[in-house]
């Protein structure tokens, strides 16, 4: 450490110095020949024409789950599940382009850490639906659970119905569209991404977001920590319009009526704040 530098030697007590990753290998998550549509290079090809009905009121989940993946690998892109009865944790970890149907409701953990396939669930979901969904799309019909879209990466997450609490909950990117209304702690430490309201939100509604966007239609019971009003404008109100037209929730007021909320950005330096003005923010 002696023949280091005074910068150097500030970083290395900062734990900002570099690790050297020798005899370390590259894993390839993508296809090049494929760059346009990001598929995984293991992902079976499916036909959207070939289409397929089963009846899963005698399986389990995990049975359920392994039937899916093998009529994906022989080649069917159109999946129908009847009689799902409430299972949890169906339809989970698909990460490649299908379009799955349930017909019926669908419990905890429903369609989470999926990567691609377009998925609607003809009833309601219990919690966690869509939980780090990183891209798709899943429409609910009727309502959903708490934790709706917990930490959702991307793509769009849609209940055409009411959710509970927590909706959104650690968000990280893309789209949650509701055509009710949400519960408490909505929004609750978001980073990223827009969650779309058209009735009521719960109280402590954006509590700590870091950044993104949430939009409400109806009335704000309160708004959290560091989560502040802003100006709707022309662009937003272009984009939730084609938004929730193409998702059939267009309010029959249309958005000009919506309330926008964004992070105020005070706790992004919180840990450099006077012990007053911490009072002040929380």
């Amino acid at each position: 450490m002696a023949s280091m530098s005074a910068v150097d030697e500030r970083s290395y007590e900062m734990g900002m110095h570099t690790e050297q990753l020798s005899g370390r290998t590259q894993q390839i998550f993508f296809s090049s020949e494929e760059h346009e549509n990001l598929v995984y290079p293991w992902a079976p090809e499916v036909d959207f024409n070939q289409r397929i009905e089963i009846d899963v009121a005698a399986l389990q989940t995990t049975e359920v789950n392994a039937k899916l993946r093998e009529l994906m690998d022989g080649g069917y892109g159109s999946i129908v599940i009847k009689n799902p009865r409430g299972k949890h944790s169906l339809g989970v970890g698909i990460l490649n382009r299908l379009n799955l149907i349930f017909e019926g409701s669908l419990g905890y953990f429903g369609c989470g850490l999926i990567d691609g396939p377009n998925v609607r669930i003809k009833g309601r979901v219990g919690w966690s639906c869509g939980e780090n969904m990183m891209a798709g799309v899943v429409v609910v019909e009727k309502n959903a659970g708490s934790t709706f879209g917990a930490a959702i990466r991307g793509g769009d997450l849609v209940c055409k119905g009411s959710v509970g609490s927590r909706t959104g909950i650690d968000m990280k990117g893309g789209t949650i569209l509701i055509g009710g209304d949400t519960g408490a702690f909505s929004g609750f430490m978001m980073q990223r991404g827009r969650i779309v309201v058209c009735g009521n939100a719960g109280k402590n509604l954006g509590d700590s977001m870091y950044d993104g966007t949430i939009y409400v239609g109806g009335t704000i019971r309160d708004l959290g920590v560091d989560a502040v009003p802003a100006e709707l404008t022309d662009l937003d109100q272009a984009w939730l319009t084609r938004k929730l037209t193409q998702y059939e929730i267009l309010p029959a007021q249309g958005v000009a009526h919506f309330t926008k909320i964004v992070a105020g950005k005070q706790l992004w330096n919180y840990d450099n704040l006077e012990p007053s003005e911490k009072k002040l923010i929380l």
